[in-house]
């Protein structure tokens, strides 16, 4: 993906700094939520291209940010879901998808995952405790890192199985990810 690369799907993203952050990227159209409190009026713009375009979530990686997702994915869930590490997207103690690179905007883009409820998960809590990812000093480190080359985001060992499994990450991406993150660390 390049800079300016036109995107099919509606990214809803939450404030109007992040939606300018997100066009200097690419060309997209870009729903605003205007925060937690999303009107209806904004879910029914999201509801009409939800349905016809496709969307994806575009939040801040922080605990207000993924309250909106889970709001907006409580009603549609087909969306699509990308995500800005944490320390991509902080600026003088403040995080957002405003304070991220263009790099990091068309990273989380290019690695955008659906949701699904597998019937039989693919990742135990047993796969995470075996890679160093639950228990340790560096285990928290390990896993944002893991979570940020897969492009699901950070969370505490139990979110972080579950969006392995609900994203649909397979376990040749998950393992690479373990190494390149071990790598990483190493040097």
């Amino acid at each position: 993906m390049n800079i300016l690369t036109p995107i099919r799907e509606v990214i809803v993203v939450e404030g109007t700094h992040d939606r300018d952050r997100v066009l200097r990227a690419v060309q997209a159209d870009v729903i605003v939520t205007g925060g937690s409190r999303i009107e209806k009026q904004v879910f029914d713009q999201i509801s009409r291209v939800a349905h016809t375009r496709g969307i994806i979530i575009l939040t801040d990686p922080d605990y207000a940010g993924e309250q909106i997702r889970r709001r907006i994915v409580a009603r549609f869930a087909s969306a699509k879901h990308a995500y800005i590490p944490r320390y991509e997207a902080m600026k003088d103690h403040d995080i957002g998808v405003e304070n991220a690179s263009i790099e990091a905007i068309l990273h989380a883009l290019e690695h955008v995952r659906t949701m699904w409820e597998p019937k039989e998960p693919t990742f135990s809590f047993a796969d995470l405790l075996d890679h160093g990812l639950t228990i340790g000093k560096h285990a928290a480190v390990y896993r944002e890192r893991v979570g940020a080359i897969l492009g699901i985001g950070y969370g505490n060992a139990k979110a972080f199985l579950a969006r392995l499994n609900a994203l649909q990450v397979t376990p040749d991406e998950f393992v690479a990810a373990v190494k390149q993150a071990r790598k990483e660390a190493d040097r």
